[in-house]
């Protein structure tokens, strides 16, 4: 996979104008998504209605697509890069975990199989990504490892139960979000987080400006989120071993402090 370029600022118009040159099959596809960008934003001033509503679009045309993967391959792949991860880190099947952003189960299902029945518990602000993930359980014969999948309006997490979670995962959610959604998930997550437990969460890092594209790709510096977190009396590390697998984004890890 080609290096990332950290310092590029994705919204400055001299580089969509040089992405355009270089990529004149992708312009078409962006001014849709430009068109839908200015048709949602009116309909949806806040912006998790406005990605329910991106989702929505999305999923309709294609599950996978709607969570990244632009091909059932890649899609298996990504999964597959995950669960060897958080399985490289510890997670056992014994632990209880909560995926935040679940989608349709690109990584999810694996966990399901992994963990015992009943402690896998998904969530997605997208009611129509968690139908596609109902087909998964179904196409992958996991229905008797009784996984919970609950869509949500926002990320307070205040229906769920205190200290209950080992492992909680955020795959591809806040390289999608604005800063207050991201608050607001890390003034939360602690009180849901085990002792003992961490959250992994992936974000499309920039070392320059930090910026939006189309309100649904937010690039940030790591030190606005490891600050973030600490905020929330939260201890946050920069994951280097992540950065050498195959893949567009880079993870924090977040846990109690000692």
């Amino acid at each position: 996979m080609p290096a990332k370029n950290l310092t590029v600022n994705r919204a400055a118009l001299g580089h969509r104008l040089a992405y355009a040159l270089r990529h004149p099959d992708r312009v078409p596809r962006h001014l849709a998504r430009s068109a839908r960008d200015i048709w949602l934003r009116r309909r949806h001033p806040d912006h998790v209605s406005y990605y329910r509503a991106v989702m929505r679009s999305d999923t309709r045309a294609d599950p996978d697509a709607a969570v990244g993967s632009h091909n059932r391959e890649r899609w298996l792949a990504l999964g597959e890069m995950q669960f060897d991860y958080l399985v490289g880190h510890g997670l056992r099947p014994g632990h209880r975990m909560l995926e935040i952003g679940c989608g349709n189960l690109r990584g999810g299902w694996r966990f399901i199989r992994h963990l015992e029945p009943g402690h896998y518990y998904g969530i997605d602000i997208s009611p129509d990504i968690l139908f596609a993930a109902q087909d998964t359980v179904v196409t992958m014969g996991l229905q008797q490892r009784l996984p919970t999948l609950t869509p949500v309006r926002d990320l307070t997490l205040r229906f769920l139960p205190e200290a209950h979670f080992d492992v909680v995962h955020a795959h591809s959610v806040f390289s999608h979000s604005p800063l207050p959604v991201i608050e607001e998930c890390l003034a939360n997550v602690g009180r849901v987080l085990a002792p003992g437990g961490w959250f992994d969460f992936t974000f499309d890092r920039t070392e320059g400006e930090e910026h939006h594209v189309l309100r649904e790709d937010f690039y940030y510096r790591t030190e606005t989120l490891t600050a973030l977190a600490e905020r929330h009396g939260l201890r946050a590390r920069f994951m280097t071993d992540w950065e050498e697998l195959p893949h567009g984004q880079s993870k924090i890890r977040v846990t109690h402090p000692s």
